[in-house]
C-alpha cells in the first residue's frame, strides 16, 4: 500500500470510527528507523534522491531551485 492511498482511506473512514480505529491498527506504515525512507525533503517531502549534505536535508530538484538563494554558486 503506498503512502497516498493509506491517506485517502483515511479520509474516507473519519466518520465510521470503529473501522477507522481498526484501519489503523492493521494498515499504518510501520516507523522507520534506518535506511531510505528515514529521510525526507524538508521542502516538497520527497524520499529518493535526498541531499543532507550541509544539514540541508534537500531532494536534488528542491536543492536546484533554491540553491542560489541560499548562497550556492555554479561553477561550470
Amino acid at each position: 500500500m503506498s503512502y497516498s492511498s493509506y491517506d485517502k482511506a483515511i479520509k474516507q473512514l473519519v466518520g465510521k470510527p470503529a473501522k477507522h480505529k481498526k484501519f489503523i491498527k492493521h494498515n499504518a506504515p510501520k516507523t522507520r528507523k534506518y535506511g531510505k525512507a528515514v529521510r525526507k525533503c524538508k521542502r516538497c517531502g520527497r524520499i529518493g534522491a535526498h541531499n543532507k549534505k550541509y544539514g540541508l536535508d534537500f531532494c536534488r530538484q528542491c536543492f536546484r531551485e533554491v540553491a542560489s538563494s541560499i548562497g550556492f554558486k555554479k561553477y561550470s
